[in-house]
């Protein structure tokens, strides 16, 4: 069992809040298992955390691992289904098993959604479990493009979050109530959102991307984008952290290294970092796109904030050890 009871019961939160989340777990507590579609991130993390304490080993948190996920993403899920106590399941399946996925038009995260959570079906099936959770809260629906979320409708799959009318604000609050580690996670979305609309998704530009980020993320940064334009990396940084890119320094390193992973230019963004700038109105083809949570999707839900190492953030001003942090 988690270590954590919810906090809604006791004095960690805002009445309303705690009403909502007392009313989701109770919800939960009437069926007789789920399976919560569970990335990780702060929305399903908190869909696991309620399903756990509503009904002990009958809740289980499962995890699909593809080409789309990082592996840093997967460990990060791991770690948190064990804070919560609850079982962790992982299945494989790639997207790029279907053309519609691939060639990456405006519903993309509908296909990607639609067999990620047909997976979770086949799985809770296995497990004899006939509910299948998802993330989803109530600020999801009104955040323009979002067409994941019709993937979650058409198969019928439980949104606790949404049902409750519990915010993405409310949800963190909920998290820290829990004691989560997750509960100031940023939104993380899936790594197909870094390739612009209309480009075909493959392995290839999903590796590059994958470990440009990777070298973002060492060398200290925590808001950022590494977009494949078919071969050009457009570097995107948090506007508080941009000052350090625009170091010399930072120059030369990205540029060889993101070169040496198969990048044939490399610029910076001067708009800094903003999601879904590659995508239909800005919407789920970025950060609402893992830990808006079709498995957790969006808050993914991908740098939906899988932050990794222990270097400290330098938040402007010069850095006389700057070279030292790009190495050659």
């Amino acid at each position: 069992m988690s270590h954590h009871t919810l906090a809604a019961d006791g004095d960690g939160l805002d009445p309303e809040t705690a009403a909502k989340a007392a009313a989701a777990r109770d919800a939960l507590a009437e069926r007789d298992g789920v399976l919560v579609a569970f990335s990780g991130g702060v929305d399903s993390a908190v869909v696991a955390a309620l399903a756990r304490e509503a009904l002990g080993d009958d809740a289980v948190a499962c995890t699909a691992r593809s080409e789309t996920l990082p592996a840093a993403e997967l460990d990060d899920a791991k770690r948190v289904a064990g804070e919560i106590g609850i079982r962790h399941e992982t299945v494989a399946f790639s997207e790029l098993d279907d053309p519609e996925f691939v060639a990456n038009d405006g519903d993309r995260c509908y296909h990607c959604r639609t067999m990620r959570l047909g997976r979770m079906y086949e799985t809770a099936e296995e497990l004899g479990i006939g509910t299948v959770c998802d993330g989803t809260n109530a600020d999801d629906p009104g955040e323009g493009h979002r067409p994941g979320l019709r993937a979650v409708e058409e198969l019928d799959v439980v949104s606790p979050l949404l049902d409750a009318g519990i915010s993405k604000a409310e949800v963190r609050e909920i998290a820290e109530a829990y004691d989560l580690s997750v509960a100031d996670k940023p939104s993380m979305a899936c790594l197909s959102s870094r390739i612009p609309t209309g480009l075909e998704v493959t392995e290839a530009r999903l590796t590059r991307v994958e470990k440009a980020e990777r070298v973002l993320r060492e060398w200290g940064f925590e808001g950022f984008r590494v977009r494949d334009h078919d071969g050009l990396a457009r570097v995107e940084i948090a506007p508080d952290e941009l000052e350090r890119a625009l170091d010399p320094a930072f120059a030369d390193a990205v540029h060889e290294h993101l070169t040496d992973l198969g990048f044939d230019y490399v610029t910076l963004d001067m708009a800094g970092y903003r999601t879904g700038s590659v995508s239909p109105g800005g919407g789920e083809g970025d950060d609402g796109g893992r830990e808006s949570d079709g498995d957790g999707e969006g808050d993914g839900d991908r740098n939906d904030g899988d932050e990794e190492g222990d270097i400290d953030r330098n938040d402007g001003g010069s850095d006389p050890n700057l070279g030292r942090r790009y190495p050659r």
